[in-house]
């Protein structure tokens, strides 16, 4: 199987797609309400037929979006963005009966003769994943240069020396694009360049250091004097760990708040649909997301991801994405919620990063 799969696009000439209806479309009644019957998305290639012959496809996706059609283009958005008057697809049917086609096997490997009982046909506790570590070096390397690398991370990347120190390798030799994260990422990883701990257990043996219990409110209280994270990393000195490395190689990075956050850090945006709009600039974008023990980050992105992207040459190609973490639980949860593209690595986050380092190194 090659690294980046080719995309086949549906057959138009069969008849009932060659027969299909003109997709319906009506104005939105009013800003954030929809037409009765609208067509909720999938992150799966769309396409929505003209009446003249003409089927367009939706160029970016994303789980449970409307389709807008302008014009010639069809534009997938969230239906809280909608405005009076903007012009919804109508429809309920996937299959060409209501002129909308939904395309799921465009990336699918010629149909190879095979048992059709076998055993263990996903990933598990029990699975090896060496071919899925060497399949992630090849898509990183190749996407570092050809693609969009967003990363997804919770706060257990921080609370280790070598993650943490293999995370800011990833930003600095460019295998990361973006960085999408919540106020506890920024926060330890920032404690650890400080005071060396997470949580106020030293980064390296895990012991507990005295009065360590207040180095994260102190790491806060300290960046929030200075305004910013990129002043606060100025002022301190403060050389190593993965929030320098991304202000250093200027990587954006988007901090998504929640009800329990700490201080929280200036960048923490507290505000939850602005944060879904800042998260879904890179979704727009992404290729490969490597997502790691942050269940609710992860189901969060995963929602938001399209399935597909548009190539230079106006073709597709996947969107790759990984989870990372002790537990099938993200992964199943992103099924249930038509997200099937999501590979599970099971294993903790310290021992991925080192490994992921070593392959890449």
């Amino acid at each position: 199987m090659s690294l980046i799969p080719p995309y086949t696009p549906p057959d138009f000439t069969r008849p009932e797609l060659a027969m299909a209806p003109a997709a319906r479309v009506e104005a939105a009644p009013a800003d954030g309400v929809l037409p009765e019957c609208f067509h909720a998305t999938s992150n799966h290639p769309e396409y929505v037929h003209l009446g003249d012959g003409r089927w367009l496809l939706a160029r970016e996706g994303r789980m449970d979006g409307v389709l807008l059609l302008r014009g010639d283009s069809l534009e997938v958005v969230e239906p809280r963005l909608v405005r009076r008057g903007d012009t919804v697809v109508i429809g309920r049917s996937e299959n060409g009966e209501q002129g909308i086609y939904v395309h799921t096997d465009g990336f699918d490997p010629p149909a190879e003769a095979g048992d059709k009982f076998s055993f263990r046909t996903r990933g598990t506790r029990e699975s090896p994943f060496s071919r899925s570590y060497d399949r992630l070096y090849e898509l990183l390397r190749h996407d570092r240069n050809h693609g969009y690398i967003v990363w997804v991370l919770g706060p257990a990347l921080a609370f280790d020396r070598d993650s943490r120190e293999a995370m800011a390798f990833m930003v600095e030799q460019g295998f990361c694009h973006a960085l999408l994260a919540g106020n506890a990422l920024a926060t330890h990883d920032l404690e650890a360049a400080r005071f060396r701990t997470g949580l106020g257990q030293d980064i390296y043996t895990q012991e507990l250091q005295p009065g360590g219990h207040c180095n994260h409110l102190d790491i806060i209280n300290m960046v929030r004097s200075h305004g910013s994270i990129p002043a606060a990393i100025k002022e301190l000195q403060i050389r190593d760990g993965i929030m320098a490395a991304c202000v250093r190689r200027r990587v954006p990075y988007v901090l998504a708040g929640s009800i329990r956050d700490d201080g929280p850090l200036p960048e923490v945006i507290t505000d939850s649909c602005r944060a879904q709009d800042a998260m879904r600039v890179h979704a727009r974008r992404a290729t490969t997301v490597i997502a790691l023990a942050t269940q609710l980050h992860t189901i969060a992105f995963g929602n938001m991801l399209p399935g597909y992207q548009t190539t230079n040459d106006g073709g597709l190609r996947p969107v790759f994405f990984y989870v990372v973490d002790m537990s099938e639980f993200s992964v199943d949860k992103l099924a249930n919620r038509g997200s099937m593209q999501a590979v599970p690595i099971l294993t903790n986050v310290q021992d991925f990063m080192v490994n992921l380092r070593h392959g890449l190194g």
